[in-house]
């Protein structure tokens, strides 16, 4: 009779209980080269650590990449895991749940190198907050960097290139090597005091012991409490050093820590001129708007000044004479006509023009008009106008009307007068 049948899963999981509770395989540190390695999407690491001996699966949660993991791992690198050793229930199988990867060979430094990077980190010496800007337009850029060498060369070489007016002040330091620490946190001191505008502090690229010096807590602490910005440019692009994360800025090489803080002059010189050329152009647009506005002022002055106004004023009143004496001339003339008219017609009825073709005018004593014979008697003094002179006459003898209708007259008087 069989006793104590178990399923598949309570056997893996009273494994996996067993593997939980061994102290060794809950933080355990296992060498190996890396094969099958592969990046999922999700940020999860999977591979295989393995060695002449045998093979060990191994996978990293992309939550603990960020800070186990410092390098770009590949397939044939050497490596030193640290983690845990359990059991996946599922399957069946255990694996390595690594929480840190480091590159085998670098042993008790890059230990070291982690560890002081995350005391640093922890009391606030990479905070964003306490990143000094690097200035624009530096006039003075010291250097801590050896005397000899690629890094110094780079860095005069580029500044002279962008601007031949820049002021580099170098301190020669030690950085490698005994003394080189000291040598390191002296330079930044000297060139702080000094007051730069702006400090580069690095060397050119080399293996972790080389670039140690870099990774030293009294270096940090210099960059760290330094007055000036510091830009760190330490090795080649891919190094990375505790002076990179306490730094103001960071430069992959000391060539691009020269570009960084040298402006270009001849960049500043374009913007100048483009600035000239603009400023040019809008003053001469402004001058012609002035000047417009001058000649539109100045021809409302024209117009409206009392000299223009009495010019104008006195073409006006010239201009009306002229019109009142071509109006005048015109009416004269017209009157003239119409006098002449009434001139003829007056001359025909004129007194004077009848008595020059002979007739005459018959007045009484008294001044009247005698019209009518019958008016007069025998006896009376009568008055006889002609053209030329007057006659005396006395009514001899009177004739009644013989022929000749009321109001007309054949020239001749009815009475006779002696």
């Amino acid at each position: 009779m069989r006793k104590n049948v178990y399923s598949v899963g309570q056997v893996n999981t009273y494994i996996k209980n067993m593997f939980a509770q061994d102290f060794m395989l809950n933080r355990i540190s296992v060498k190996g080269e890396v094969s099958n390695c592969k990046y999922h999407t999700s940020g999860h690491i999977y591979f295989t650590l393995k060695d002449a001996s045998g093979t060990l699966n191994a996978i990293m949660f992309a939550g603990n990449r960020r800070t186990g993991l410092a390098f770009p791992m590949k397939e044939g690198d050497k490596v030193i895991v640290t983690g845990s050793v359990e059991v996946y229930e599922r399957d069946g199988k255990y694996q390595i749940y690594a929480r840190e990867i480091e590159p085998d060979g670098m042993g008790n430094l890059y230990l070291k190198f982690e560890a002081l990077k995350r005391e640093l980190e922890e009391m606030g010496m990479f905070a964003d907050e306490y990143k000094k800007p690097i200035p624009k337009y530096a006039a003075r850029i010291g250097v801590v960097t050896a005397p000899t060498g690629a890094a110094v060369q780079d860095i005069r070489n580029i500044a002279a290139r962008r601007n031949p007016y820049v002021q580099l002040i170098l301190y020669p330091a030690l950085v490698q090597g005994d003394g080189a620490v000291q040598s390191i946190v002296n330079g930044i001191h000297a060139l702080d005091a000094l007051g730069v505008d702006v400090m580069i502090v690095g060397r050119g690229g080399g293996s972790i012991e080389d670039l140690w010096a870099f990774n030293e807590e009294e270096v940090a602490r210099a960059i760290f409490e330094c007055e000036t910005p510091v830009i760190s440019a330490v090795g080649h692009q891919t190094d990375t050093t505790i002076a990179d994360f306490v730094a103001d800025l960071r430069a992959p090489t000391p060539s691009a820590a020269a570009e960084l803080a040298v402006f270009d002059y001849r960049q500043v010189r374009e913007y100048m001129d483009g600035c000239l050329a603009q400023m040019t152009r809008l003053m001469e647009r402004r001058l012609e708007e002035k000047r417009q506005r001058v000649l539109y002022a100045k021809e409302r002055l024209r117009y409206l000044s009392p000299a223009n106004k009495l010019r104008e004023n006195r073409k006006y009143a010239a201009d009306l004479s002229d019109a009142l004496a071509a109006h005048m001339t015109q009416i004269i003339g017209e009157k003239r006509h119409t006098l002449a008219l009434l001139s003829g017609q007056l001359e025909g009825m004129s007194p004077v023009k009848k008595l020059s073709q002979g007739y005459s005018y018959v007045a009484d004593a008294a001044g009247r008009a005698v019209t009518d014979a019958s008016d007069v008697k025998p006896g009376d003094l009568l008055s006889v106008h002609l053209y030329k002179g007057a006659l005396m006459a006395q009514v001899t003898e009177t004739k009644p009307q013989n022929g000749i209708n009321a109001g007309e007259s054949d020239g001749d008087e009815d009475a006779e007068v002696g």
